[in-house]
C-alpha cells in the first residue's frame, strides 16, 4: 500500500495539500504498524531461541505441531493480502525474445549477411532500437554490395538467429538506401490472433466510396481498403480463406443499396448462393439449371456491361465540367436514378474454370470480354473481384492461355493468402513481390483468412481478414435485401425477374455494307435476303420495305438499280458506306 500511495501523494502535491496530508497520515500509520510487527516478530523469536530448546525436546510429535501452528497462525493472518490468496496460483507468461543489438547482430552474421572480422562487411544500425507496439523495432544497415533483396531470401536464416518463428519477423525496405530497412519483431505470433467477427454485423448502411475495413495488420492496426476504381485479385491454397476473403468484400457492396451486383461462382458451392437475395445477375457452377444455363448468363452479363462501358464514357464526356469536374463518375451521379450509371461490382470466384469451359469459341469470348473490362472497367465505376486458387496453366491454350494471364497480371490490388510456393505467390501477389520481401507461401498453414495485400496501400502489410461465416452473410444480406426493397434498388434476379438474354443494339449500316459482296448495288429485297441468310437471328422477319425505311433513315438514298433486265428501287454500296463513315453509331431500334 505504502508503495502504491506513492504516485498519489506525488499528484496531490500540486496543489491538493489536504488530500496529500491524508494520503501521508495513512501512509505513516502504515508504517508504524509494520514496525511494531516486526519488533513483536523479533522479541518472539528471542524468546524461542532460549526458550524452546528445552521444551521442544520434552514434548510428543503432536505437541510440537501443534506448537508450531500455533506460532506460526498469528503471524499468517497478521501478514496475508487483504485482497487475494496467500499462495497465488501459478501463472505461465508467454516468452518473447527481448531483442539487444548483441542478438541482431548475432542473427545477420549467423544468415551470412555480413562479417565481423572482414573490414567494411559489419552490420550497423541506422537509430537505436526501440520498442514499437508489441514488438521491437530498428533500423538496419547492411554492408556496402547487400541489398533488402539478400536480406529477404535470408529471413527464415535471420528468425532462427533470433530464435523465434519466422511468422514474428518482419521486413520493410527504406526509401534512403537499398542497403537499409526496418527490422521489426513481435514478441508473439501476431497473425495466431484472429481479427474477430466483421464490423458489418452492426448491419449499418455502407457506402462503396469509402473504405472497406479489411482487418488488421500484424501490429494490430486497422487495414482499410478502396473498391473505387479498383480490381482485386485474391489467390491461396484450398481452404485458406480465399473465399470468404472475397465473400467479405462483396458483403461490404451488397450493404450499399446503390451498388449493382453481378455475381457468379464457377466451382458451385454455397458460398455465395446467399447473393441471389440481392444481385442483378447470378449463376453458380458450371451445369444446366433451372434457372438457365451458367455460361450464357456470364456472356450475357459481360457483354452488358461492356456496353454500359462503353456508353458511360460517351455519356460522361458529354456531361459539363459543372457536372463531372474530372471528368468521370461522381458519387452523385452513381446515386441519381436518372442518370442510370450506379457503381457495379463483377464478382468472379474460380475464375479460371471460365477460361475452360469445354467449347473454345466461348472460352475466347470470355477471355476478351474479361481482359477488356479488367483494363477499362474500373475507371467507369465498374469493381471487379477475382479470385482463383489456380493462377497459372489455365485456358484451352494458345491465345486463351494468353488472355488468362493478361486478365490475371491486370489486376490492380493483390491479396494472397498461404500459397503452395513462392512462385505461385509471385504470379498472385504480381512480378516483383519475391524481391520486395512479399511471399505468401512463408505463412503458417494453419492460418485462415491472412494474407499479404499488396497495391492497395504505399506498403504491403499482412492482414488478418475478418470472419464473416455463412449465418453472418445470410444476416447482412437480409438487412441489405430489406433496404434495396425500400428504395426500390432491386434489380434483375434479386427483384424476381428471369434471366433473359439482352440483344445487342445493331448497327445496320455495318450489316447491310458486309452483304454487297463484289457488287456495286442491290435491290432492296435482295439487301433484306442477304440479311435474313448472312444474319438469321437478327434479319430473319424483316422484308425490303422495312430495311429501306431503315436505311433512308440514315442517310442512304434509294435509287433506280439495274439488275440485269430489271430496275428496281435500291442502294449502292458507296452510298451505304458514305452514310456509315458519317454517322459513326447508327443503331436499329
Amino acid at each position: 500500500m505504502v508503495t502504491d500511495a506513492s504516485g498519489l501523494r506525488q499528484a496531490a502535491a500540486n496543489g491538493d495539500a489536504s488530500t496529500w496530508l491524508s494520503l501521508h497520515r495513512t501512509v505513516h500509520a502504515a508504517r508504524t504498524r509494520h514496525a511494531l510487527i516486526v519488533l513483536a516478530e523479533m522479541a518472539v523469536c528471542g524468546c524461542a531461541i532460549f526458550v524452546l530448546p528445552s521444551v521442544w525436546e520434552t514434548l510428543p510429535i503432536l505437541g510440537r505441531i501443534i506448537l508450531v501452528v500455533g506460532i506460526a497462525a498469528p503471524f499468517v493472518v497478521a501478514g496475508r493480502p487483504q485482497h487475494g490468496r496467500l499462495i497465488p496460483p501459478a501463472v505461465v507468461t508467454p516468452r518473447f525474445r527481448r531483442l539487444t543489438a548483441d542478438i541482431v547482430l548475432r542473427a545477420y552474421y549467423a544468415a551470412r549477411l555480413g562479417d565481423p572480422e572482414k573490414p567494411g562487411q559489419q552490420i550497423t544500425f541506422g537509430s537505436a532500437m526501440a520498442r514499437d507496439g508489441d514488438g521491437s523495432r530498428v533500423l538496419v544497415d547492411l554492408p556496402y554490395g547487400k541489398g533488402f533483396t539478400d536480406a529477404t531470401r535470408a529471413h527464415p536464416a535471420i528468425a532462427s538467429g533470433l530464435d523465434v518463428a519466422i511468422s514474428q519477423v518482419f521486413l520493410s525496405p527504406d526509401k534512403t538506401s537499398n542497403r537499409r530497412h526496418v527490422l521489426w519483431v513481435a514478441d508473439r505470433d501476431p497473425l495466431a490472433i484472429p481479427a474477430g467477427r466483421t464490423p458489418l454485423l452492426r448491419l449499418h448502411e455502407t457506402d462503396i466510396w469509402k473504405p472497406i475495413p479489411l482487418g488488421l495488420d500484424e501490429r494490430g492496426r486497422q487495414v482499410l481498403l478502396d473498391l473505387l476504381w479498383n480490381s482485386i485479385l485474391v489467390g491461396a491454397q484450398p481452404r485458406k480463406g480465399k473465399s470468404f476473403s472475397l465473400r467479405h468484400i462483396g458483403l461490404y457492396a451488397a450493404a450499399d443499396p446503390y451498388v449493382k451486383l453481378s455475381v457468379f461462382d464457377a466451382s458451385g458451392r454455397p458460398d455465395w448462393r446467399g447473393f441471389t437475395a440481392v444481385a442483378d445477375r447470378c449463376s453458380f457452377g458450371m451445369a444446366l439449371t433451372r434457372d438457365g444455363d451458367p455460361i450464357e448468363i456470364l456472356l450475357d452479363t459481360l457483354r452488358e456491361i461492356k456496353r454500359d462501358v462503353e456508353d458511360r464514357y460517351i455519356r460522361l464526356s458529354d456531361l459539363p465540367p459543372s457536372v463531372v469536374p474530372e471528368g468521370k463518375l461522381t458519387r452523385e451521379i452513381a446515386r441519381d436514378p436518372s442518370y442510370g450509371m450506379p457503381v457495379r461490382f463483377l464478382i468472379l470466384d474460380e475464375f479460371q474454370l471460365y477460361f475452360s469451359t469445354g467449347d473454345s469459341d466461348v472460352d475466347r469470348e470470355i477471355a476478351d470480354l474479361l481482359v477488356y473490362l479488367v483494363r477499362v472497367a474500373p475507371a467507369a465505376g465498374v469493381i471487379i473481384g477475382s479470385a482463383t486458387q489456380r493462377p497459372s496453366g489455365i485456358g484451352s491454350g494458345g491465345e486463351v492461355a494468353r488472355r488468362f494471364t493478361d486478365y490475371r497480371d491486370n489486376h490492380i490490388v493483390r491479396f494472397a493468402l498461404k500459397t503452395g510456393s513462392y512462385v505461385v505467390s509471385d504470379l498472385v501477389l504480381g512480378s516483383g513481390a519475391y524481391s520486395e520481401g512479399l511471399d505468401s507461401s512463408t505463412l503458417d498453414p494453419e492460418y485462415k483468412g491472412v494474407g499479404i495485400l499488396r497495391g492497395a496501400l504505399d506498403h504491403s502489410p499482412t492482414v488478418r481478414s475478418y470472419l464473416a461465416d455463412a449465418e453472418d452473410s445470410a444476416k447482412i444480406l437480409t438487412a441489405a435485401r430489406v433496404r434495396r426493397e425500400k428504395l426500390g434498388t432491386l434489380t434483375g434476379q434479386a427483384a424476381g425477374l428471369p434471366f433473359q438474354a439482352t440483344e445487342a443494339a445493331r448497327n445496320v449500316l455495318e450489316d447491310v455494307a458486309t452483304i454487297f459482296g463484289g457488287d456495286s448495288a442491290l435491290h432492296w429485297p435482295e439487301v433484306a435476303e442477304r440479311l435474313a441468310r448472312v444474319f438469321p437471328e437478327h434479319y430473319a422477319d424483316v422484308n425490303a420495305e422495312v430495311i429501306s425505311a431503315q436505311c433512308r433513315a440514315l442517310g442512304v438514298p434509294s435509287v433506280n438499280v439495274r439488275r440485269g433486265t430489271s430496275v428496281l428501287k435500291g442502294a449502292r454500296a458507296d452510298a451505304v458506306r458514305a452514310a456509315l463513315q458519317r454517322a459513326p453509331h447508327p443503331r436499329s431500334p
